[in-house]
């Protein structure tokens, strides 16, 4: 039986697809789910309405992760270092609010490490951190076809160009946070 300290974390920094394919790669990651959060149109939106703009949703994901082995901090520094986070709602091609990039915290601890984190890497971006912090909201869990995008579609042109990019960022910045088949 093994002592485990689960948490969670919310995190949105454009296509869900490419924050999905960082946190699977991260030891202490239990769980990596895509969906939606942050709107304000009623019920369970689809993916349809949140790339159309209009329900106010961000494309995110909800991490469950094992403190004991990595802590929020780290989370957010890996988060942070993989996307743009000095971009309105926007990284790279993919336009909109439902790309901005946003961490929706689930208490006040988790606030003021965010809030922690942002200042500290404030100072390694040429533009100011545009980030949005936000006590999270309901979090909808996003179509099947959605989760394990880049598992399942390694070769499909967005996971060559845009998410296989990424993974190499965050194995040259934090390779000793990975798992060991990473």
């Amino acid at each position: 039986m093994t002592n485990k300290n689960l948490q969670t974390a919310t995190l949105g920094g454009g296509c869900f697809w490419c924050t999905e394919a960082v946190f699977d790669q991260v030891k202490g990651i239990e769980e990596v789910v895509s969906g939606y959060s942050g709107g304000t149109v009623l019920g369970h939106p689809t993916y349809r309405e949140i790339c159309s703009g209009l329900t106010g949703h961000a494309e995110v994901i909800k991490i469950t992760f094992d403190a004991k082995v990595i802590s929020y901090e780290d989370i957010l520094i890996i988060f942070m270092t993989t996307h743009d986070p000095t971009t309105l709602n926007r990284q790279g091609v993919d336009r909109g609010t439902q790309y901005r990039s946003v961490i929706f915290y689930h208490d006040e601890k988790q606030k003021d490490i965010a809030e922690a984190v942002i200042k500290e890497l404030a100072e390694y971006y040429e533009n100011p951190i545009v980030t949005e912090l936000s006590p999270a909201p309901t979090f909808y869990e996003a179509e099947k076809e959605h989760q394990d995008y880049y598992k399942n579609n390694p070769t499909q042109g967005y996971c060559s160009f845009v998410i296989t990019p990424k993974l190499t960022r965050l194995r040259k910045l934090h390779g000793d946070k990975l798992k060991s088949t990473a």
